[in-house]
């Protein structure tokens, strides 16, 4: 049983969540069931937060819903925390490519921005096929060396203390022409 006394804990926000997943869908409490195998009324409880759901139901509940458990439960993560210590940055390198990338300010459900660093080694050089969300505004500020980045197929020449904005809808391409390696800070803003 929940406490429903607040309304800020993970069940709380859970229950809501998933009365508004339902509602994006445009699905009535019948047609879940119908999709779910999970009787209308324990739905009703589970979205008025009258009952927590077991991981046999959230599990059901997430294949309809196109989700994997743990993105559901992020989806209702309590806030952010303010600070994030340099330890906790995750940082990932291909060593193929030359890029390194750490999140500085990693995503979160209750944000739309995360900040990323960059290196590129010199003569690196990195594509993407696609937009990972199609509109998704994108600011890079260079902090060391210079960058050539493409994107709608238009080439700009980022130099050290420059900062270039867009919104991303195509591919893009990423090439350090060296003689140095680049370091940048790149803004992501969801649509």
């Amino acid at each position: 049983m929940r406490d429903e006394a607040d309304p800020q804990s993970v069940d709380a926000r859970l229950a809501a969540r998933l009365g508004l997943l339902r509602t994006e869908h445009g699905w009535s409490l019948d047609e879940l069931s119908r999709r779910t195998g999970v009787s209308r009324s324990t739905l009703s409880r589970l979205e008025r937060g009258e009952l927590s759901p077991t991981t046999t139901v959230l599990g059901q509940l997430c294949t309809v819903y196109g989700r994997t458990m743990s993105n559901l439960l992020m989806e209702v993560e309590a806030e952010p925390p303010q600070l994030v210590p340099l330890v906790r940055q995750q940082v990932w390198r291909d060593e193929r490519s030359g890029f390194t990338r750490r999140s500085v300010s990693p995503p979160h459900t209750g944000l739309r921005a995360e900040i990323i660093e960059g290196t590129l080694d010199a003569g690196a050089d990195v594509s993407y096929e696609n937009a990972p969300v199609p509109g998704v505004e994108q600011h890079i500020w260079v902090l060391e060396g210079t960058v050539e980045i493409t994107v709608d197929g238009t080439v700009h020449t980022v130099r050290e203390g420059d900062c270039l904005r867009f919104r991303l809808r195509g591919p893009s391409h990423f090439r350090c022409p060296g003689p140095q390696r680049v370091r940048y800070a790149l803004m992501v803003v969801l649509p």
